[in-house]
């Protein structure tokens, strides 16, 4: 074969000449390249490192959170109101996971969900990372793990318990699935509940297995345990009996509060319709309400012993001065304040045993509405509860600069203000400690506190007699005496306030009181909702709570009764007047 020869004559692109800058624009450009690739290997190896090695972390190196044990809530006498356990969470890699596979139906059946609900998180867009239950029971683990499925996982968790149920929910509250407080103590004291979480970091592989730790670990400080002034016998006892009364009256719902008067610890606090903070599905905003710090009112009657104590202490009766209520009524700018029931000549004490309108209006009219204002603000009413519970309302009186004589004649019998069932039950601390508000506390503390001063201690313990009139024979909560030790109390009935007027046939009833009367020890307050099963006054609804409550408090407490003898049932109950 013959070799064919090249004419470069005949072609001008090769006869041409090539430039020499050409081949010197070449060399020079390959240069430029392999010193840019150069400066980019010193770049990511030596001065962009740093950056590149975090980009390498986050395909791989992960930080573990190791959380911290919540601190128990106890009662005062150490039992449990709130504690963790371990639960495991339910997580995959959907990616991994065969969505065809039949053990996920038997995966669906211990998790009580759907198939469907599990197939749905399968398919989730983020292929590496999906919760599919979180926190559920150690044996419900178990049985999951031995199934075995490829790309299911398990995390360790804590799940709050909560072992008084509904009767202290109000008072405990509960967390998220987070283990962050939502309500009650579990939210006011979160931060100190919480302790604080430890971390891990480590290299993982595409399952998400550890395979490297690439630093010392972080452990975790458990939150410290949390003891509550509550006594767990005393709030289970008197929810259950509000519980009761509630439901015996067909009302609307309820409230109890307990307070220790050497301590001022508060002992209960219960309300009902309550929940169970364990089974939380489903619930309404009436089952979460702590309606003792939350739900305010005008509290009626109970602010009459706060007048005569008033009146006392301004020198303008004894209480042996007599009061003209005869016929019954009295005319103030225009408007007729009137007793349920006509009265003739009552002495002061007989004014709050028998709970008269024109009585208290009589002796409110003889003082300034500055004087009136101060002596309520005094007693902790319009005043912000100094109680780390979240929503406790302040309550609502007016400045006394704006009040016309008409609502000061009302203001006397409470209407026209409004306080919580917490404030009210803070006010009657002054009649049982001798004229001083003390400060009240969720926390348990052996120590006596001592209070401020409104009252003198001759004047609050004369108004003290008067409750025990009002508790006893011919007065309005006759219901409220208690086997083996005396009481003294305030009953309180007010219609309902409904847009810019009152229900005529919506009532809140209430009963507020302390025992024993001579040295008292605990002070109860009871506010029963609109009972609508034919009965609606306080010494008629909430009286017998507050007995009950009374009675068993103080057996718990060690109290040695006062009184030998039986009281009598009292068929007949005083009404007490609006």
């Amino acid at each position: 074969m013959g070799v064919r020869s090249i004419n470069y004559s005949a072609s001008p692109l090769l006869a041409s000449r090539t430039p020499v800058w050409r081949s010197k624009f070449i060399v020079a450009g390959l240069a430029v390249a392999f010193a840019g690739l150069a400066g980019r290997a010193a770049y990511v190896q030596v001065f962009g490192n740093d950056f590149f090695q975090r980009q390498g972390e986050v395909r791989f190196a992960r930080t573990l959170e190791l959380p911290a044990n919540r601190g128990r809530v106890l009662d005062r006498n150490g039992l449990i109101l709130a504690s963790s356990v371990v639960a495991q969470s339910i997580w995959a890699i959907p990616e991994d996971v065969d969505r065809a596979d039949p053990q996920l139906r038997q995966l669906a059946k211990l998790l009580d969900m759907p198939l469907a609900t599990v197939r749905k998180r399968l398919a989730n867009e983020d292929k590496t990372f999906v919760w599919i239950k979180r926190q559920v029971d150690e044996p419900v683990a178990r049985q999951i793990a031995a199934l075995g499925i490829k790309g299911i996982y398990q995390r360790r968790e804590y799940k709050r318990e909560y072992p008084e149920g509904e009767a202290a929910a109000h008072v405990v509250g509960f967390t998220n699935v987070e283990d962050r407080g939502q309500e009650g103590v579990e939210l006011a004291f979160n931060k100190q509940l919480s302790g604080r979480n430890g971390s891990r970091r480590v290299i993982k592989d595409r399952l998400g297995r550890v395979v490297e730790d690439v630093r010392d670990v972080v452990p975790p400080v458990d939150g410290p345990d949390l003891q509550l002034s509550i006594d767990s016998k005393v709030q289970f006892f008197a929810y259950q009996k509000l519980k009761e009364a509630v439901q015996a009256h067909k009302a609307r719902a309820g409230s109890v509060m307990v307070i220790d008067t050497l301590t001022g610890e508060v002992l209960a606090l219960a309300n009902y319709p309550s929940f169970n903070p364990n089974h939380r599905q489903n619930l309404s905003g009436e089952q979460l309400r702590n309606r003792v710090l939350t739900d305010s009112f005008e509290p009626g009657s109970t602010m009459k012993p706060f007048i005569a104590a008033l009146a006392l202490e301004k020198g303008l009766v004894t209480p042996r001065t007599p009061i003209h209520t005869a016929p019954g009524r009295i005319m103030i700018g225009g408007s007729s304040i009137s007793d349920t029931h006509p009265h003739d000549v009552l002495t002061v004490a007989e004014v709050i045993q028998k709970s008269s309108n024109v009585g208290t209006v009589k002796m409110a009219m003889q003082m300034s509405p500055r004087e009136m204002w101060e002596t309520y603000a005094q007693a902790g009413f319009g005043q912000k509860p100094q109680v780390p519970f979240p929503g406790a309302v302040t309550g609502r009186l007016r400045p006394y600069k704006s009040w016309r004589p008409i609502e000061q004649a009302t203001m006397s019998y409470g209407y026209g203000l409004s306080t919580s069932l917490f404030q009210l039950a803070h006010a009657y601390t002054i009649f049982a400690r001798d004229g001083e508000l003390i400060p009240l506390s969720l926390q348990k503390s052996t120590e006596p506190v001592s209070g401020v001063r409104v009252f003198s201690a001759k004047n609050a313990i004369a108004v003290r007699q008067m409750l025990g009139l009002a508790a006893g024979p011919g007065g309005t909560g006759s219901r409220a005496q208690t086997m083996g030790y005396s009481v003294g109390g305030k009953s309180g009935t007010a219609h309902k306030q409904e847009g810019k007027g009152y229900a005529e046939k919506k009532y809140r009833s209430w009963f507020v009181g302390l025992a024993p009367i001579e040295a008292p020890r605990i002070v109860v307050a009871v506010m029963i909702d609109e009972p609508s099963n034919g009965q609606y006054y306080g010494g008629v609804v909430a009286a017998p709570v507050f007995s009950e409550t009374v009675q068993q408090t103080l057996r718990i407490l060690g109290v040695q009764p006062d009184m030998n003898v039986k009281p009598q049932i009292v068929a007949d109950v005083v009404e007490e007047s609006f």
